[in-house]
């Protein structure tokens, strides 16, 4: 059978599907039925058909999709799902933070140690701003940050020197 002579068979076979559902939900008048529009895209060729015989149905733009002829088992579904390649590898490179305690990776900075330093550096930016007066009128000078009780050295001179009034954090060294 030719695939214009299979198209038309499906074609009656799907529009005598739409009648009967129709008449079975009570629209016996054509006229007045809902209505689904489907748009295929353009690219694909239309076979050539007689217009005066054959009926025109909902289905004639839906484009057909492969589907599976058998079902996956359960045990090929798992087989698939838990394949070794798939798996997340365990991690054998984790230690304590030697600052904080919680635990990282090893050479990667502790998630909960950079979250102080963030802080940290938030502020001493806003200090800096509110010295400047405006974000990017910034000198292109070295700045020093000095913590309670600091002095500045002889090698901080005509650099900008941002005062904290705290104590310095045990990560922030000085030099």
């Amino acid at each position: 059978m030719s695939a214009t002579g299979l198209l038309g068979v499906f074609r009656r076979s799907f529009f005598h599907l739409e009648s009967r559902i129709l008449q079975a939900i009570g629209f016996n008048n054509h006229a007045v039925v809902p209505a689904l529009s489907v748009q295929g895209p353009g690219i694909f060729p239309q076979l050539h058909r007689n217009e005066e015989t054959e009926e025109h149905s909902f289905l004639d733009n839906i484009f057909w999709m492969a589907a599976p002829k058998k079902r996956r088992t359960i045990e090929v579904n798992r087989c698939r799902r838990r394949n070794p390649q798939k798996l997340i590898e365990i991690k054998t490179n984790i230690e304590p933070c030697s600052e904080c305690g919680n635990l990282k990776q090893k050479h990667v900075l502790c998630g909960f140690c950079y979250e102080k330093v963030r802080r940290e550096t938030a502020i001493i930016r806003g200090q800096i701003q509110a010295q400047e007066g405006k974000p990017l009128n910034n000198p292109a000078v070295e700045t020093v940050v000095l913590y309670e009780g600091e002095k500045p050295a002889d090698t901080d001179a005509g650099k900008r020197i941002v005062e904290r009034k705290r104590q310095r954090p045990s990560w922030f060294t000085q030099y």
